[in-house]
């Protein structure tokens, strides 16, 4: 037997590929939309990709199990349980086989069981691998079940896809689930989650890339909870904003993920060209660091720095219906953000420009306000913007802020003159820059940001609120 785990940092989002040596045979799970990276793992092995699975209906990133099925000739594999409404629209178009809780996938002399898992959402599987033979399975892909130290959220249905209603029914379900895994399988089996530390389907996830079913029932908080009220308050408490593109990301992977063809690499603009494309309104963001982008930037362009957290910025911030262009030093640095684009669906990358060949802009500059002087500006009519997630301000927030989260800045701020100073503040200083480009795009002139944001706040001792839950939202 052997097992590869992929992970991509910037969704915090785990596949696998499981394989038997012996009849060079693999099985891929929870693939995203890069397909070569698994195409090439199972060559370098001498491997042939035979099957294809999902643990569920993803909502944070863009499935590639039907664009890898397609590529490599193998079998679509899709959970056929959740009942009415849940089913995968495309799977019959596909030729796609529905597993429903029980069923068993093969691969050589590797046994893997579908064991249905509800909670996190209606339809979910975990796949159980024992190797033939064996008295006991050794581990389980647990998708979006059970993660290190956390479990699957299970209002993510409710509170993204607008279906009301299951919040409270999902985290049922998902106590059950809990129930019945750990009175059904022993402690030794290892667990493979499908996501680590950082992603927005739980709120305490572990870094670490395994556990075991035992080590959760001493440490997962999840495990601790024998009353099913108590588990359910537990649950649907304290969870992350979802972004906006979740309840995209479902409606595509339940109905049928666009193929994408290939790794993204959008074309190279003349420079002249960027002034008409700015003067259109279109977006154009500039993939630089904050600091960099503060201090000197094209106006009318967008802050999108290139990193660990681009993705879920752009998830807050980037239309699905509209073209977009990227301003980069670097053809390697543009293609790496078309890429990251394309996991979560936002295939319209029209082209990129290079930042030394643009022709002569109106170039701005976005004021970085020491803390103390951004509580003197607020105690003189300045407006103090908070940017991050309601769960952050509910932790700590400045005392004279308005919470006004990034993925919503715009039309809170509408509310307001437009010649009214506008401080924005975030946890580091990065999101409140790209809440300031965005407000310098529609007509704001007088926005700054806070230096160092909530945690440089907090170091110098500045005057702080702690209230458990958001006191003032502007889009309440």
């Amino acid at each position: 037997m052997l097992l590869q785990r992929f992970y991509h940092e910037g969704l915090a989002q785990a596949s696998y590929m499981l394989a038997c040596e012996r009849a060079r045979e693999a099985l891929i799970v929870d693939p995203n939309r890069d397909v070569q990276q698994y195409i090439a793992a199972a060559d370098s092995r001498g491997l042939r990709i035979t099957h294809v699975t999902e643990t569920h209906i993803h909502a944070d990133y863009l499935s590639g199990a039907l664009e890898l099925a397609r590529a490599t000739g193998a079998r679509l594999l899709l959970s056929g349980e959740g009942g009415s409404g849940w089913e995968y629209a495309f799977a019959a178009r596909s030729g796609a086989r529905l597993l429903r809780d029980g069923d068993v996938i093969e691969i050589g002399s590797v046994r893997i069981e579908a064991v249905h898992t509800p909670g996190h959402t209606p339809e979910h599987l975990t796949f159980v691998v024992s190797d033939r033979g064996a008295a006991s399975p050794m581990g389980a892909f647990t998708g979006d079940f059970i993660f290190v130290g956390d479990v699957g959220r299970p209002d993510l249905l409710e509170r993204a896809a607008g279906i009301e209603g299951t919040m409270r029914s999902g985290a049922k379900l998902l106590f059950e689930s809990l129930r019945r895994f750990t009175e059904h399988y022993p402690d030794h089996l290892q667990l493979w989650p499908g996501h680590g530390a950082g992603s927005a389907c739980g709120k305490s996830l572990g870094a670490v890339p395994q556990t075991t079913l035992g080590y959760e029932k001493l440490a997962n908080w999840a495990f601790q909870l024998d009353d099913e009220e108590s588990f359910v308050q537990a649950v649907l408490a304290g969870q992350p904003e979802p972004a906006p593109y979740f309840a995209i990301m479902k409606r595509l992977n339940r109905d049928g993920p666009p193929l994408l063809n290939g790794r993204p690499r959008p074309p190279l603009l003349a420079g002249e060209r960027l002034a008409q494309t700015l003067a259109a309104r279109a977006l154009v963001l500039d993939l630089r660091g904050s600091e960099a982008f503060a201090a000197r930037h094209i106006l009318g362009t967008i802050n999108l720095p290139v990193g660990r957290s681009f993705l879920s910025y752009a998830g807050w911030i980037l239309p699905y219906d509209e073209d977009l262009y990227l301003l980069a030093p670097s053809r390697e640095l543009a293609d790496a953000a078309a890429a990251e684009l394309a996991m979560i669906g936002i295939d319209r990358v029209a082209g990129w420009f290079h930042s030394e060949t643009v022709e002569a802009q109106d170039y701005a500059a976005i004021p970085l306000v020491e803390p103390e002087h951004a509580l003197d500006e607020v105690q003189h009519d300045a407006l103090l913007l908070d940017v991050r997630n309601p769960s952050e301000w509910s932790a700590v927030h400045a005392s004279g802020a308005t919470l006004a989260p990034l993925g919503t800045l715009l039309s809170d701020a509408s509310a307001f003159a437009k010649g009214r100073r506008i401080l924005l503040m975030c946890a580091s200083g990065s999101r409140s820059v790209i809440g300031a480009s965005l407000l310098e795009r529609a007509g704001f002139r007088s926005v700054a940001s806070v230096c160092g944001g909530m945690l440089e706040w907090e170091r110098r001792g500045l005057p702080v609120e702690r209230t458990g839950a958001p006191m003032s939202v502007l889009h309440s």
